[in-house]
């Protein structure tokens, strides 16, 4: 009989139509695939049931978090060779009902059965989000689902973010650290917000503080940021105390929705809005137009997909779904511009910055792997794997343009036409 990596090369190239364009390393010490490639680790016959009872993303996904199955060489590159043939094809349960047709593949499918052993589900790993069906973006779910990702040990972002404590897309020159990309990605903000002295800013999910300690102590900006993580709350409070500005910076841990004591010059929502959710988004808008003053402006930094031709189609990435964001949503960036000017804003410049966001999430992951063992011992193995996955994943989808991120800035233009901009408003990107 051949041995499992041959087996198993031979019934993935049957049943996928095309060869593995990675090596297989299985549990038996064997190898089979293309010389040189790097190598998915096959460590036990789980991962394959993991994979069998769960075809596609979430299988792939349940066996890497479990440690069933791991890559040998560089992530990326293993990553980028299976993106056509996990990413790319669509909907897992149809397309495996359309591959079950061929006589070939359903052969297939039962050798592989028959290599897996007893045919039981194993149960998927504690770091997978278990909830009933329920309605999406309440405020309880919302709180719920903004925990499970960030009440996760702030000692555990300190390490993958450094010492800026940025949780979201810098912004790079030549020859820059993450540290100094972070600084301009929030000085940059505060230029297109035109933010001074004595205004009132809203910084929407203010994470660990930065933002709201950065328009406070270079601009003198008067700042109440909110944010439903208490872990996060807690960090920036110290933060805001030791850099002497608790009476500038206000960190609360409220909604968005909950938020009464306008109106604010400013409203920053850096890396919050994906998870808002589509039926809320129109609300969300809404409530910030509200809370501004006329002439004030909004700056909102927000993940974008690709359009879809059949919008309804769109469905939740399974794997971020289940295991880093639940219940967020991407949304192209023509619709959030038509939702805040649906709420009254006056969109002024849209800013594609997606490269930035690759080169961050690199960042992310080097400082993560550099101190892995660390990294284990303060969140879990799983959770580690978890983060090292979605972050490379992440960071090849920006390079290959099937995501992006951009920065909108709006204004509440009052009635007399007068926003308030600059007539060439790119001026800050120059300083």
């Amino acid at each position: 009989m051949a041995d499992a990596a041959s087996r198993l090369s031979r019934l993935a190239e049957q049943m996928l139509g095309v060869p593995l364009p990675v090596r297989i390393r299985a549990w038996d010490g064997s190898q089979a695939g293309p010389p040189g490639a790097p190598a998915l680790v096959v460590r036990n016959r789980r991962a394959l049931r993991r994979i069998l009872f769960k075809p596609g993303e979430l299988g792939l996904a349940r066996a890497w978090v479990a440690g069933d199955l791991d890559v040998e060489g560089d992530l990326y590159s293993a990553l980028d060779a299976m993106a056509s043939l996990v990413w790319e094809r669509g909907d897992d349960a149809r397309t495996l009902r359309q591959a079950l047709r061929d006589p070939v593949v359903r052969a297939a499918v039962l050798d592989l059965l028959r290599l897996t052993g007893p045919p039981l589900p194993p149960a998927p790993p504690r770091e997978e989000v278990r909830r009933p069906r329920r309605k999406l973006h309440t405020r309880r779910t919302d709180r719920q689902a903004i925990s499970h990702h960030y009440d996760v040990g702030n000692d555990f972002y300190e390490l993958v973010l450094g010492p800026s404590m940025v949780y979201s897309c810098a912004y790079w020159e030549d020859g820059g650290t993450l540290e100094s990309a972070q600084r301009d990605k929030l000085e940059l903000v505060c230029a297109k917000l035109g933010l001074t002295k004595g205004q009132r800013l809203l910084d929407v999910g203010c994470g660990w503080g930065s933002m709201a300690i950065h328009a406070a102590r270079e601009h003198g900006a008067s700042v109440v940021g909110i944010t439903l993580s208490q872990e996060q709350a807690a960090y920036a409070r110290k933060r805001v105390a030791d850099e002497g500005l608790t009476d500038l910076v206000e960190i609360r841990v409220q909604d968005y929705r909950d938020v009464v004591d306008g109106p604010f010059d400013a409203v920053s929502s850096i890396g919050m809005a994906e998870h808002v959710g589509a039926e809320r988004y129109l609300e969300y808008a809404s409530q910030l137009y509200a809370l501004l003053k006329p002439g004030g402006r909004l700056l909102n930094h927000q993940i974008a997909r690709r359009p879809q031709r059949d919008e309804t189609a769109y469905e939740v990435d399974d794997f971020i779904d289940a295991y880093v964001f639940p219940d967020g949503e991407l949304a192209p960036v023509g619709t959030t511009v038509t939702q805040l000017e649906r709420a009254g804003f006056e969109v002024r410049d849209v800013e594609a910055i997606r490269e930035h966001y690759a080169r961050t999430l690199r960042r992310w992951v080097g400082n993560l792997e550099a101190d892995w063992d660390r990294a284990v011992r303060l969140t879990g193995a799983g959770r580690a794997r978890v983060w090292r996955l979605y972050m490379a994943a992440s960071a090849l989808a920006f390079e290959r343009n099937r995501i992006g991120v951009n920065q909108v800035l709006a204004v509440r233009t009052p009635e007399s036409g007068a926003s308030g901009l600059p007539p060439r408003t790119r001026t800050w990107n120059t300083a």
